[in-house]
């Protein structure tokens, strides 16, 4: 039985191994594509240095943004859990001090960055690899305690509940969104209860009707998302851009660097809107591409993490970071073609670096990082 074991592993990874690669390529593919883009977006009708000082960002924070990928890709699942806690608690520091005057800057109304040294650092960020790691973490041991049901809720949930309510402070309800997804991703791949889930949902409805009528600009947008559908010339200023640029482009596009609807036009070109500059220079033919990529980076990570336990600590992660990429790219895609209401959404790996081209980054780092060493004899009996 243990030969038949050995030559299964044997076949698995040379597969993983060719899949990795193949992985690696596909992450390339969009980079280079965001560096294109960035430059192209950032262009203004008067060209000139500004267009230098955008691509030289991205370019820095690129640079460190691979360095921290091969660092994660480095370590070993054991060394991640025991820092779970640890990366909490500087997490919910980082959002206190975000909301704390002199220290958080405001843009637009919000305050939800760090600034130091000409750079920014937003800490809700952090949150979309810190609170999936902590959730695995602790559904794993109350598994391994046999605690994992109705009674384990509160204590599973807890770090979620820490977190949200500082994130929704800033204000930022599509993070809050994200990383409420994300932690729930977590422990729906490890395996939690479906029931625990309906109690979960049952207990934040309330919460969540709450909170959108503390908040009237929410309904606002999404008005305006409807109106989007029954005249275009009441739609919101950006998805009315939006549009435009992707009409423009038709089939094949204006050509790179031909667009002209980021010229003043299409607000956050170079950021939450790179992919209707996308639209607009390559064309249906473009953005129909960077979705199929988008299709193998999610097939190709899954045989990559397939090679390693479904119960692992490594799987559950890896997984839901990888849904998490997938969603993003599929969110900010819905949001340039107006299929939901318009909010702020990075297109990873495209968009202008920053603190998510960081994280998302690193949760490519983590995804082909190591298995862990010690296999339980469950793992054992299900490869047999």
């Amino acid at each position: 039985m243990e030969s038949v074991a050995e030559s299964r592993t044997a076949d698995i990874r040379p597969a993983a191994g060719s899949h990795r690669h193949l992985l690696i390529g596909l992450i390339t593919v969009l980079l280079c594509l965001g560096i294109q883009m960035v430059l192209s977006a950032s262009l203004s009708s008067r060209p000139g240095d500004r267009e230098a000082i955008f691509l030289g960002r991205h370019l820095m924070w690129l640079t460190v943004s691979i360095a921290a990928a091969w660092l994660a890709s480095r370590i070993p699942a054991e060394q991640l859990r025991a820092w779970c806690p640890v990366a909490f608690w500087l997490l919910l520091l980082l959002l206190v001090a975000v909301l704390t005057p002199g220290i958080g800057s405001r843009i637009n109304g919000a305050q939800r960055w760090l600034r130091f040294a000409g750079f920014s650092l937003q800490p809700s960020e952090l949150g979309r690899i810190i609170l999936p790691l902590l959730a695995a973490d602790r559904l794993l041991k109350q598994q391994e305690q046999g605690r994992a049901g109705i009674r384990g809720i509160p204590q599973i949930l807890l770090p979620l509940l820490l977190a949200l309510p500082l994130v929704a402070a800033e204000p930022d309800l599509g993070a809050t969104v994200f990383l409420t997804i994300g932690y729930l991703l977590a422990l729906f791949f490890g395996g939690w209860p479906i029931r625990c889930f309906l109690v979960c949902c049952t207990a934040l409805l309330p919460g969540t009707g709450l909170l959108l009528l503390l908040k009237p600009y929410q309904l606002k947008r999404i008005s305006g998302f409807l109106e989007t559908w029954q005249d275009i010339s009441s739609a919101p200023w950006q998805v009315r851009q939006s549009l435009y640029s992707l009409g423009t482009g038709g089939l094949e596009g204006t050509g790179v660097g031909g667009g002209w609807q980021k010229l003043s036009y299409l607000p956050e070109a170079n950021t939450d809107f790179v992919f209707a500059v996308i639209g607009e220079e390559l064309g249906l033919l473009g953005t129909l591409t960077v979705c199929l990529v988008w299709l193998f980076v999610y097939r190709c990570g899954i045989s990559v993490l397939n090679a390693t336990s479904q119960s692992s600590f490594r799987w559950i992660t890896g997984t839901t970071l990888l849904t998490q990429l997938a969603l993003q790219a599929m969110a900010n895609i819905a949001v340039v073609t107006a299929l939901v209401p318009p909010k702020g959404v990075p297109h990873p790996f495209i968009s202008y670096g920053g603190t998510n081209l960081l994280v998302s980054l690193v949760a490519i780092g983590l995804i082909l990082g190591p298995a862990e060493q010690h296999t339980s004899s469950t793992d054992i009996q299900s490869n047999r």
